[in-house]
């Protein structure tokens, strides 16, 4: 199939190319977080925490409590786990990790550190746990004892190392959050009893599913794409893809320009065309898998959030900006609260942009300060598509 083909199909299983609805409810929500399979966690809040960006690069505006009832209210929808990475994941997916946590309580599969803590700190750990049963939800902060590592982002405590490896191993759960702080308890005082109780598939059958809301999601895809999607390890990614081509569930396809082999669910949609306009977080499921991102759009999207800022391109926290078919523009954004603004800190045209393209992107722009709380839309003059945008934004006013 063509490269343009291939696009389509894949902005379409991605929820791109549908109507926003009026008003955006729990039930949009929720079935887009089954449409994409898995929604990436991250704390930087510069413009908002990215678990809220996807549903609003789908459907627009809506609640963000509604995210927050669906994720950490009394009765949710999602739960938290390592999917791609840290991740909201739909309720009903939870027996298809089991084997990650059996793997993880073996220290298969997580990281090296937290692997060799679980071994050497196992009676530590136990005894955290059986707190954790005596006393109720728990946040790091009640285990903040203990030698710590050096000054840095990866500066755990004994404690918080004991609550990250029983929250790989699946003996703990978030309750909820409180800003953006883990609150730990037991599964079962957490999660639904009719989800626990779901009979636990076998590693392969677990794994077949997860390649196959992977596939699902995303259209077209190569084997690294599926593998990636939810970090499946490497051996059983190809057995599981060979399972499912063999049983017609996988077809096997060739994309012009790709010069590796792609499968295709047979049932998705194939759309003559895509209209859409989103704004995309720097973890989107669209273009989280750089490599995948260029093969589709031909754009190289790179996170420079920890480049020295004298050495980065785009910004600290670039947005590109999905305008149809293509990825027209990147814009580097922060929500200053205090101040009611969303500043376009930088605005930078790609290839694909035309003359629509500063308007379309200074709507989409207005519509995301709206949701984000803020007043209006101020542009720094730096980047290509500065001025242009500035001019879009006043005709606009």
């Amino acid at each position: 199939m063509s490269a343009a083909r291939a696009r389509r199909i894949a902005l379409a299983a991605q929820g791109f190319g549908v109507a926003r609805p009026d008003t955006a409810a729990a039930r949009h929500l929720r079935q887009t977080a089954r449409d994409l399979g898995v929604i990436q966690i991250d704390s930087v809040n510069v413009v908002s925490r990215t678990h809220y960006l996807p549903a609003f690069s789908r459907l627009g505006h809506y609640p963000r409590e509604t995210l927050e009832a669906e994720a950490w209210g009394r009765t949710p929808s999602f739960f938290e786990y390592w999917g791609h990475e840290a991740s909201l994941l739909p309720l009903d997916s939870q027996p298809l990790f089991r084997w990650r946590m059996a793997r993880a309580e073996a220290g298969e599969g997580l990281w090296s550190g937290t692997a060799r803590f679980g071994r050497e700190r196992r009676a530590y750990i136990d005894g955290i746990l059986a707190e954790i049963e005596q006393r109720g939800p728990v946040t790091g902060g009640d285990f903040a004892t203990g030698p710590r590592g050096a000054p840095g982002w990866w500066s755990w405590s004994d404690g918080k190392r004991a609550l990250e490896w029983l929250f790989w191993a699946g003996k703990i759960t978030t309750a909820t959050r409180r800003g953006f702080e883990r609150v730990y308890d037991l599964p079962h005082r957490t999660l639904p009893a009719a989800v626990l109780d779901r009979p636990t598939p076998t590693e392969a059958e677990a794994q077949r599913q997860l390649v196959r809301i992977s596939a699902r999601a995303m259209g077209v895809a190569t084997a690294a794409d599926l593998r990636d999607y939810f970090r499946l390890p490497l051996a059983d990614a190809r057995a599981r893809i060979g399972e499912l081509v063999e049983a017609g569930e996988l077809v096997p396809v060739t994309v012009e320009g790709w010069d590796k082999p792609a499968f295709m669910v047979p049932a998705c949609r194939k759309p003559r065309r895509i209209a859409a306009r989103a704004l995309l977080s720097p973890f989107d499921n669209l273009i989280w898998f750089r490599e995948r991102t260029e093969r589709l759009f031909g754009v190289r999207v790179r996170l420079e959030i920890y480049t020295p800022a004298h050495k980065r391109v785009h910004g600290y926290y670039v947005l590109p900006f999905l305008q149809d078919e293509a990825i027209t523009a990147r814009v580097d954004l922060k929500a200053d609260r205090k101040a009611g603004v969303l500043r376009v800190q930088a605005a930078w045209r790609e290839p694909d942009a035309d003359g629509e393209t500063p308007g379309a992107l200074a709507e989409e722009l207005r519509l995301a300060a709206r949701w984000l709380g803020l007043d209006r839309v101020e542009v720094v003059e730096h980047g290509d598509l500065a001025s242009t945008l500035t001019d879009a934004l006043k005709r606009s006013d």
